[in-house]
């Protein structure tokens, strides 16, 4: 059977870094903001659900969902976040589930899937192996302000603070991989990461 591992870390957690170079290393990784985008496509799954529960003034006016428009609506709403949610993760599941069993079909014998907010969503039980990757807060802040060019901080905190903490993440992880160092330090890190997940593969 396959070795499913879910990726997973808050904003400017350097995540992002340790997918590419996972990817770079051989092992398959799913990127599941990408699915979210396939499915806010014009006439996708995810689009008609959006315009069934908020109406169709959050679409663009090519059919696809209004991102901005809508992620503006549920930040501040809890209720209307909850909504979407559900109505959005169980599709990303399956679309994360057909992956795995590709992968599998193909005699791969492993798969990452890569999600901000896996812990967030209930999703720890679905995966053989959690990785989460931290930084300190102030260094995640300072990287995504200067990945943007925002000068204004404010956002990135709402953002931050909407999140799981890096503790609680690592809480219920199997592995944890520190990013505040020298980008040469964390490349090292992932290489020593995939030989291990290759090695519990070979495992399973």
């Amino acid at each position: 059977m396959i070795l499913k591992v879910g990726l997973t870390g808050g904003l400017a957690s350097g995540k992002s870094t340790v997918a590419e170079r996972l990817r770079e290393r051989g092992i398959s990784v799913l990127d599941a903001d990408r699915i979210v985008h396939d499915l806010y496509r014009a006439g996708s799954a995810g689009a008609r659900a959006v315009a069934e529960a908020f109406g169709p003034d959050f679409l663009a006016a090519d059919g696809s969902v209004d991102r901005p428009r809508l992620s503006a609506h549920v930040f501040h709403d809890p209720p209307s976040l909850a909504r979407l949610n559900a109505l959005i993760h169980p599709l990303v599941r399956d679309e994360q589930a057909r992956w795995f069993s590709d992968l599998e079909a193909k005699g791969e014998a492993l798969g990452v899937v890569e999600a901000t907010l896996l812990v967030e969503t209930g999703g720890r039980q679905r995966f053989d192996v959690l990785v989460t990757v931290s930084a300190p807060a102030d260094v995640r802040l300072k990287r995504a302000i200067r990945r943007s060019g925002e000068t204004d901080p404010n956002d990135f905190l709402k953002r931050m603070s909407a999140q799981f903490t890096d503790a609680a993440r690592e809480e219920v992880s199997d592995i944890v991989i520190r990013t505040e160092g020298m980008k040469e330090e964390l490349l090292t890190k992932v290489d020593e990461l995939a030989a291990e997940l290759r090695a519990r593969a070979g495992k399973k």
